[in-house]
């Protein structure tokens, strides 16, 4: 005999329901620029922010854990079963090589940081997300943010429900006059302003850095307002020049920096391994402890720990350097300073006697924007991918969900010079048809492939074009 079951409807969710963030706009930036540079593989891509792969050696994985297990049998005495163990056990929440980054810190910045204020985190996107998790103690909290920001940031303090305050960002990074007004102005109206995040070397989006003058400044700023400062410093390695300008951690004295780093630029990508230096005092419940203990218990309730087998990569590959970073991305920095010159000189040849078709000139990292006399929408981004083969990211994803924008950001990291040219072809031919479709520029535009130099102006600030 056959028991009949009862029918029942599938269960189904009212996104009204959910957290807030999911209903952001800008939550949906890195899942779509990925999706169409999945439909488009063919395109060649200055889209992503990643490192170049030329120089990848999947042994190399394998030297690195053994370097570090090296390590652990002669600095740290440990015995076989100790070494197994540190490398397939859960581990201490702060990680197993925070004595390695703070000695890698020392040696390429100058930072002076007991292993106690670090804690590794999976990738420096978990280390943004605990800090501003626990800045955040109410509905008056807030963050200070240039604008554009990086999306990771502004999707980080979505999940962490701290809205973000915009502050205007100039040809030399974020406008510390404005920061003052914004911060000011928060204040009055019963704003409790928790930090600033800032990026002083070659920002994500827009490549640019802070003069040595105005970082000092920011931390006169920080100490006589009472502020925290986040710096993210994931591109400081790669400067064109040999004299790299201090970080902000290295030149605080006070303890007004909260540092957040990454080895997703500079180790290995793959192991998802970033860190967080907050050695900042917390002090109540009858105790005085660092920030970083706080972080560490918010992060033993997210990810419990980072990879011990990631973190004992990315300690090999510190230990084979001289715990040093820059020394360890020798290759890659001659990689990008030539990549860098040549999208600089071929943007120059291509867009002569181009008006509106302007771009700013960092002086090293990743990124160039560039300019043009039109909104660069994701259904332009598409049609550049479907019709041209070529990829970038508009900006508009920087700036907010309702944002416009008429600007895009090129990635330089990646690719070769025959894809550079490639691309820039093709991105010529792009924007020569989007201005002759609407009439402007037309005469002009005509000749952009055909490599005339002209100097243009940037869009943060003017500068020659072709220069360095």
């Amino acid at each position: 005999m056959e028991i009949m079951q009862p029918e029942f409807a599938a269960a189904e969710l009212n996104s009204a329901t959910l957290h807030a963030s999911l209903a952001d706009a800008s939550m949906e930036s890195m899942n779509l620029l990925n999706q169409i540079a999945d439909e488009y593989p063919e395109a060649i891509s200055f889209a992503a922010g990643r490192p170049y792969e030329g120089f990848y050696d999947a042994s190399q994985v394998h030297e690195y854990l053994e370097i570090f297990c090296d390590h652990l049998r002669t600095e740290r005495r440990m015995t076989e079963a100790e070494i197994a163990r540190t490398l397939y056990q859960y581990g201490e929440t702060k990680g197993i090589i925070a004595g390695l980054i703070a000695r890698g810190l020392a040696v390429d910045e100058g930072i002076e940081a007991v292993a106690g204020s670090v804690v590794v985190t999976v990738g420096c996107q978990e280390a943004m997300f605990l800090v501003l998790r626990a800045l955040r103690a109410d509905s008056r909290d807030a963050l200070l943010a240039p604008r554009p920001a990086y999306v990771g940031l502004t999707g980080a303090a979505l999940l962490a429900d701290l809205p973000v305050l915009p502050v205007r960002t100039g040809e030399h990074g974020i406008d510390l006059d404005d920061l003052l007004t914004q911060l000011r102005r928060a204040r009055a109206v019963g704003r409790r302003v928790r930090a600033c995040y800032v990026t002083p070397d070659f920002a994500n989006p827009v490549g640019a850095s802070m003069e040595p003058a105005e970082r000092h400044r920011l931390l006169e700023i920080a100490e006589r307002e009472d502020l925290l400062l986040l710096e993210d410093n994931a591109y400081g390695v790669f400067h064109t020049s040999a004299e790299r300008p201090p970080t902000l951690k290295s030149l605080d004295r006070n303890r007004r920096v909260v540092y957040l780093g990454s080895f997703a630029k500079t180790g290995v990508p793959g192991a998802r391994v970033g860190y967080v230096v907050a050695d900042q005092r917390v002090t109540g419940d009858g105790g005085e402890r660092l920030l970083a203990d706080e972080l560490s218990k918010i992060k033993s309730m997210l990810t419990v720990n980072t990879s011990p087998i990631a973190q004992a990569v990315i300690g090999g590959k510190l230990l084979r350097h001289g715990c040093s970073m820059v020394e360890a991305n020798r290759r890659e920095t001659d990689v990008y300073r030539r990549n860098l010159g040549q999208v600089l000189d071929g943007l120059a040849r291509r867009f002569a006697d181009c008006p509106g078709v302007t771009w700013n000139e960092p002086s090293g990292g990743f990124f160039v924007v560039v300019s043009v006399p039109f909104t660069v929408t994701d259904a332009f981004l598409e049609h550049a991918a479907r019709r041209h083969g070529v990829l970038f990211t508009p900006m508009h994803h920087f700036y907010g969900a309702s944002a416009q924008s008429r600007q895009l950001r090129l990635s330089i990291s990646t690719l070769t010079p025959e894809r550079i040219e490639q691309g820039l072809d093709r991105l010529a031919a792009l924007i020569t048809e989007r201005l002759r479709a609407n009439g402007g520029a037309a005469a002009h535009a005509a000749g952009a492939a055909d490599g005339a130099a002209t100097p243009p102006a940037a869009p943060l600030g003017p500068r020659p074009g072709g220069a360095r």
